[in-house]
Parts: structure tokens; sequence; C-alpha cells
């Protein structure tokens, strides 16, 4: 067994924190590359209207429920009010994709039938966002944000 010395010491350690190094860089690029960041353009005008849009939202006292048929291949969106019964909605608008990457994400087209909001949608198991924006016929805006999980 040869000497250790300072020259191979110098190695070892220039070795090692090259390789923490180089894993931190990666680590922060692919955070980077693959998570879009932004919830709204200025929060600053977001934050003004905050809490009238959600007292407003409160004020609907609407539950919606998704359901997501694997074999069917289909999404299911029930929108109901206090009572229980089906909300009226005057427009729907959906973001589906991934919590972490926006190359998943998809604004399917939904059809209401049989009190059920539905779109024909493939989506590979895992954990899915549904990003709702729901207008009641009034004009008032229902947003939720909601995880559901496809199993393969």
């Amino acid at each position: 067994m040869s000497e250790f010395t300072g020259r191979k010491m110098a190695i070892v350690m220039v070795s090692f924190f090259g390789v923490i190094i180089a894993v931190n860089f990666l680590m922060a690029y692919k955070a980077v590359s693959t998570f879009p960041g932004l919830e709204v353009k200025n929060s600053y005008v977001a934050s003004q209207q905050f809490d009238t849009i959600r007292t407003a939202q409160k004020d609907l006292n609407w539950t919606m429920t998704p359901d997501y048929d694997a074999a069917d291949r289909r999404l299911y969106l029930a929108f109901t009010d206090a009572d229980g019964q089906p909300a009226q909605l005057s427009d729907l608008s959906v973001l589906i994709g991934r919590s972490t990457a926006a190359r998943d994400d998809q604004t399917p087209e939904f059809i209401y039938a049989a009190n059920l909001w539905t779109t024909p949608i493939d989506l590979e198991p895992g954990k899915w966002l549904l990003r709702v924006e729901a207008r009641a016929v009034d004009g008032t805006l229902f947003s939720q944000r909601v995880g559901i999980l496809v199993k393969g």
C-alpha cells in the first residue's frame, strides 16, 4: 500500500466536493426547467380582490366532486349546491396536469349530461391536479384545485 500524501488528499477532497456541486447544479436545473412557477401574473393585483372573490364563492356554497373512470377513460365532475341539487353553471374551464410539470397540462372540453360534466380523457396512472373554474349563472366565480389519483 502506498503512502497517503497531501496530493492524494487534495484529489479526494476535490472529487468529493466536485460530485456534490455537480449534483446540486443538476437538481437546480431540473427544478427550474420542469416547474412553471407562476400562479398569477401579478400577485399584488390578485391580492386586491382575494377576499371579495372568496366571500362570493363561499356564498355559493357549492361542492365539486371529481371522479375518473379508468376503464371508460372519462372524467366526471359533479357540482352541487347547498341543497344537494345540481348547480347551474354558465361556464366551465378545467386545467388537468401534474403538480410538478407543465408538459402534461390539458384543457379538455366538457359536456353536460345527466347532471354531470364529463369529458373523454386518457390519464396515466399517478396523481393529477385539476384546476377548476366555473361560473354561476349570475357570474360568480367558483374556483377550486383538487388532486385525483389514477390507479394503474
